[in-house]
């Protein structure tokens, strides 16, 4: 048996690169699913996002008897604190409103104004629908 002296005590660099190889092979499998898994929480956001803001967009439109005429509207009324940013773009003037000429309820005493919202990111979601679609 062969004795080692401490100063050739360690690891050889045949241990070593076997170890750097596991690691590598572990990071390839695990990175492209802690992306994909990103990229849905973003998706996430963006729905809840655009659900609230349509909410607020009904809300505004049964309370004030017309529809907004901007997103602006619903922030200086108070139905909003602020605009969300949008997760994919990462900016909150990226939204693209959608208006109409005509009467969204009954009770509604002007015509025209913004009825629904959506995000102008470009680019596919993981379900293949356009993100402008939503």
């Amino acid at each position: 048996m062969v004795k080692r002296r401490k100063s050739e005590a360690g690891f050889t660099l045949l241990e070593l690169m076997v170890v750097m190889i596991i690691i590598g092979v572990l990071a390839a499998i695990a990175i492209p699913s802690y992306l994909t898994q990103i990229k849905r929480a973003k998706e996430a956001v963006l729905r809840e996002d655009l659900h609230v803001m349509r909410q607020a967009i009904d809300q505004y439109t049964v309370d004030k008897q017309k529809a907004p005429q901007s997103l602006d509207d619903l922030v200086q009324s108070g139905y909003m604190k602020s605009l969300p940013t949008d997760p994919l773009t990462n900016r909150a003037d990226t939204w693209v409103t959608e208006q109409s000429d005509s009467y969204s309820s009954v009770d509604q005493t002007e015509s025209g104004g913004m009825n629904n919202v959506r995000s102008g990111a470009g680019g596919l979601a993981t379900d293949g629908s356009v993100y402008s679609s939503w």
